[in-house]
């Protein structure tokens, strides 16, 4: 049979990432309520593996925050604390600010291009508010960027805070402005330009700026 060579190769995954990343997409969409008790014999059913990757991956979501257990009564999804977004935010725009520098040394002219193109999408889907699309399209901007800084240290700690920034957007704590995408290409004039220090507090304060909108959006 013909074989099309066009594709991407499916990327293969054990049970328990499987299931962790439906369980954690589901609290972090709301799809599992905050307060919901969760029953692992039900949650394997539906998710079509055993009992164990679906407890392994509930005892990681505990780790992030997203699940409480109680040992031999229930787990519970966590509540949302929008006020939260005071102590996530902070240190996510540390490491957003410290790959940024880390990542001059890396970047290509490959790289500047899918920088600019990844901000247009973001800024279409910005002007047509299509905000879920734009969060989506923002994680892609600054993770180019993350990826660039080659620190696997701060990848896997940018990849936990950033599944709570997603979980605070869908309870309508994070707000997507036309800011962002000047911001955006400041960050790219900056980092070709080398300019470390400065790119450095552009991409902190296109973090924070977050903190100061959802407290001006709650006096409206």
């Amino acid at each position: 049979m013909p074989i099309p060579t066009e594709h991407s190769t499916p990327i293969r995954r054990t049970a328990k990432e499987t299931a962790f990343n439906q369980l954690q997409h589901w609290i972090i969409d709301g799809t599992l309520q905050p307060g919901e008790k969760l029953n692992d014999t039900e949650l394997a059913e539906a998710l079509g593996v055993s009992r164990t990757p679906i407890r392994e991956s509930l005892q990681l979501l505990e780790v992030q925050g997203f699940v409480k257990m109680y040992p031999g009564k229930a787990t519970q999804v966590t509540e949302v604390e929008k006020e939260a977004i005071n102590d996530l935010l902070p240190p996510l725009a540390a490491l957003q600010a410290l790959s940024a520098e880390l990542a001059i040394p890396h970047l290509t002219e490959e790289t500047f291009d899918l920088l600019k193109e990844t901000n247009a999408r973001f800024a279409e889907a910005v002007h047509s508010e299509n905000y879920f699309a734009a969060l989506k399209i923002d994680e892609e901007f600054h993770q180019i960027i993350v990826d660039a800084a080659k620190n696997p240290y701060i990848l896997s700690m940018v990849e936990s805070l950033q599944a709570h920034v997603r979980r605070l957007f869908f309870h309508n704590s994070i707000v997507l402005t036309e800011k962002s995408i000047k911001e955006h290409n400041e960050v790219i004039r900056l980092m070709r330009e080398g300019d470390r220090e400065k790119v450095s507090t552009v991409m902190r304060e296109n973090w924070l700026r977050a903190i100061e909108e959802f407290y001006a959006l709650k006096k409206e």
